[in-house]
């Protein structure tokens, strides 16, 4: 006889539904451990944790579990470099060379922010064989980045860079602030707001990560072509040949940010609420205009979607965020999702251990984001 799912924290009464909907991934979707997250104007209105951590059912996922979120980190980079355009140390439309001269080596001179953080700028892998393991040198692949020249014309195609957005955003972060994107989260964010969120984990932190199985098969990346090779096949791709707590203790920011849903979902809150967080403003709203505006839309050379990017996000143009078309987000790989939609003011996130192959609309994370518009 199976045990009961243990699950904690609280969903407001108008959101009884979605404890219910989190109750049935366990039942119908074979989830293994989880949490979910909504705010929404500043308020926390679910925060839902449940399962276990580990792979043999015996440590209960608690509200200090945290999991790798992989590409849904990539929101909370989009909105440090928001904030930073707010406090004129970054501009949307700049080129990134003003910021990181070396990057306009190669013909890159002219790539702007924007257009880097809407995956334009042709850089979706490494083209040139190299130690995996060097993934976790961030100099070693800013210098890469710096080096190469794009795989097509920047500015023409959108093509996800699912490592080296975080490399190019990471950069241009530490080279305008004087800070990675990991110091600034941990400073800015989780010390003095308590925010379980980081990219680049202590001994402590990595304590608390859950245990990830494998998803069942990989994703389906479509018919291939050489930009999904680079970006995802080839042995160089994704870090590889380091240990699980050297790859935890490195920031990537792309790729291995990990948390709870209640900190994930916070963390892009300025972007629902009118670029407020704990009762401030961070982001300015014509900042917010900027950010969410369409920077490319149409087949992307990478992901198998046809897509909308505004900068660093995703518009919700294919519904991979719920029922409402003003709504923007992320997912990673396995299916955590954040979602944010500044006409209700809200944003929630879905984090998970149990790997799925979706590399977007995961039904657990869409039964979920339903169920909170059904409540609206």
């Amino acid at each position: 006889m199976t045990d009961p799912v243990p699950v904690e924290g609280f969903a407001a009464p108008p959101f009884a539904a979605v404890r219910e909907a989190f109750i049935e991934n366990f039942r119908k979707e074979d989830e293994l451990g989880a949490s979910f997250a909504v705010f929404i104007e500043g308020e926390r209105v679910v925060d839902l944790y449940g399962g276990w951590r580990d792979r043999k059912r015996e440590a209960p996922w608690t509200e200090e579990t945290i999991a790798c979120v992989y590409s849904s980190g990539k929101a909370a980079v989009a909105m440090l470099v928001a904030r930073a355009v707010g406090e004129g140390a970054l501009a949307y439309d700049a080129p990134v060379a003003e910021y990181w001269p070396e990057f306009a080596a190669a013909g890159k001179e002219r790539i702007t922010v924007a257009e880097a953080l809407s995956h334009q700028a042709g850089l979706c892998g490494i083209a040139e064989e190299m130690p995996p393991e060097e993934w976790l040198d961030h100099d070693a692949i800013c210098a890469r980045l710096a080096a190469m020249a794009s795989l097509w014309p920047p500015g023409t195609r959108a093509g996800y860079h699912p490592q080296t957005f975080g490399f190019i955003a990471g950069e241009l972060l530490r080279r305008a602030t004087g800070r990675s994107v990991g110091r600034t989260l941990r400073e800015d964010f989780a010390e003095p707001f308590g925010l379980s969120l980081f990219c680049g984990m202590r001994a402590g932190e990595i304590e608390r990560a859950a245990y990830m199985p494998k998803p069942p098969r990989a994703p389906d990346l479509g018919p291939l072509n050489p930009y999904k090779e680079i970006a995802f096949l080839k042995p160089w791709s994704a870090p590889a040949r380091v240990s699980r707590e050297a790859w935890m203790a490195a920031e990537l920011p792309a790729s291995n940010t990990h948390a709870n849903a209640a900190s994930l979902a916070e963390i892009v809150q300025p972007f629902a609420d009118r670029g407020r967080f704990r009762g401030r403003e961070i982001i300015r709203p014509a900042v917010l205009e900027e950010a969410f505006a369409e920077r490319v839309r149409g087949e992307d050379l990478v992901l198998p979607f046809d897509l909308s990017w505004a900068a660093g996000v995703m518009r919700n143009e294919a519904g991979h965020f719920g029922p409402s078309r003003a709504a923007f987000g992320h997912a990673g790989f396995g299916g955590s999702c954040v979602m944010f939609d500044p006409a209700h003011r809200l944003s929630a996130a879905y984090v998970m251990n149990r790997m799925s192959p979706h590399l977007a609309g995961d039904p657990r994370a869409l039964r979920l984001i339903e169920a909170v518009y059904g409540a609206l």
